[in-house]
């Protein structure tokens, strides 16, 4: 099948023209919405455009073993070309059942800028975004029942398991999401899996290979970067996790790498429910912002006034390695890093400064068989290490700078772990 580029330009397009060359490009995302790309195809967005109220909702998916559909730039104009969202692209998310906590919202609208619905083998680059509401008030801003925003969402679903999805030199900004909503797709960018309509008949929904690099994320709400909430929660009970499990249920070759998020309201990046996700050369600056009782102040009956930096959630043989966590927020957690309820996780050569809930935390019971090692933490406040009920952590070779009155561990709490070859130098 031969493969077709659309050009989309605000500056000198019109929707009554082909839009198959830079001289004759459509107007409006709204064309690009009403065709379903193919294997091979390219949408191509022209820089200095800005697409004012405008959202990018992809339908088809390109050939994983031929050709990728490619979203990105053309032309010589200043800056990337931007959508501008402003709460449009508003679809339903229904997780098709209960999260892991019954305080978890699992249904309800999300305004996206781009959303990928059962889309694969996909390549998005070189685009600004942002999904903004003006709110006049700030009871309007911490309204319980705001719209959950994102840049960039994808859902997995009807189509089995996702392969392919590469996200790359975006700048995604000011997405005025609900702080309240941890699991819905809200925030900077948000990937999950959905309960299928016929599960037998299409195969578990889940992904395998996604590329999230080189992003700017800033002033985003909820999340930063997370990737891989699913349906399919409950297959992963327990402290021990099972490869097996992940092949059939989870989330397979997942990369976050040389991403930039600042000012998150919540956590910075994540992945979650994956067997060996590799997250490097990151930088999580000054994010949790909103974690707190000034903003956080209608949470009715949902939980979730917690986040730290850079974690997995539920994953096997997570490795987080030369990665930057910096002025995270205090909260309940405010940490740099958190192996949390994972099984293998090791961090490695990072590094982490003035966070206020301290550098890293070994979250609960089923965080098991966890590694801290050669990384490097100076100044961190409220106590190094968060040791919070763990049956184990292996912490060695870490340099720890540490200001006076700031104690090693967290007080009050009794998790079990192993110090090797550490230093720790007072400043």
């Amino acid at each position: 099948m031969k493969s077709t580029t659309y050009y989309v330009s605000s500056l000198t397009g019109n929707d009554e023209n082909d839009g198959l060359t830079p001289s004759t490009p459509f107007a409006s995302l709204n064309k690009i919405n009403e065709i379903s790309l193919c294997a091979g195809d390219k949408v191509l967005l022209e820089r200095g455009s800005v697409f004012e109220k405008q959202f990018l909702h992809i339908k088809g998916c390109g050939d994983y073993t031929q050709e990728t559909i490619e979203i990105g730039a053309y032309g010589d104009g200043d800056g990337l070309p931007r959508i501008d969202a402003d709460g449009s692209g508003i679809w339903f998310q229904d997780y098709g059942c209960e999260l892991d906590s019954p305080a978890h919202i699992y249904k309800g609208e999300i305004s996206s800028a781009i959303l990928l619905y059962d889309t694969e083998n996909i390549l998005i680059h070189d685009i600004e975004i942002t999904n903004y509401e003006k709110c006049t008030s700030a009871e309007d801003y911490s309204a319980p029942h705001k719209l959950d925003r994102t840049g960039v969402s994808a859902i997995a679903k009807n189509r089995g398991t996702l392969h392919n999805i590469t996200l790359s030199g975006l700048y995604i900004h000011d997405i005025s999401g609900n702080v309240y909503n941890k699991h819905l797709n809200n925030g900077g960018i948000y990937m999950t899996a959905s309960m299928p309509d016929d599960e037998e008949a299409t195969g578990v929904a889940r992904y395998d290979g996604v590329t999230v690099k080189d992003c700017f994320v800033k002033n985003v709400s909820r999340w930063g970067i997370a990737v891989g909430y699913t349906y399919n929660h409950a297959k992963f009970k327990g402290a021990e996790l099972q490869e097996e499990a992940f092949e059939k249920y989870g989330n397979l070759n997942i990369l976050m790498a040389n991403n930039y998020v600042k000012f998150a309201g919540g956590d910075a990046i994540t992945p979650m429910y994956a067997l060996k996700p590799l997250v490097e050369h990151n930088i999580a600056d000054s994010c949790a912002t909103e974690m707190n009782d000034r903003i956080y102040r209608h949470p009715e009956k949902r939980m979730g006034k917690v986040a730290a930096a850079i974690w997995p959630w539920k994953c096997k043989n997570a490795l987080l390695r030369f990665n930057e966590a910096c002025d995270t927020k205090l909260n309940q957690d405010g940490m740099a890093y958190d192996a949390d309820s994972g099984d293998g996780t090791v961090y490695e050569y990072n590094y982490s400064r003035l966070n206020e809930g301290g550098c890293i935390m070994f979250c609960m019971k089923e965080a098991i068989h966890n590694t801290f090692r050669n990384n490097i933490s100076y100044d961190d406040l409220g106590g190094i290490l968060s040791l919070a009920s763990n049956p184990d952590a292996y912490i060695a070779n870490n340099h720890f700078y540490i200001r006076e009155g700031v104690p090693l561990k967290r007080k009050r709490m009794r998790g079990k772990y192993t110090l090797k070859d550490n230093e720790i130098t007072s400043i």
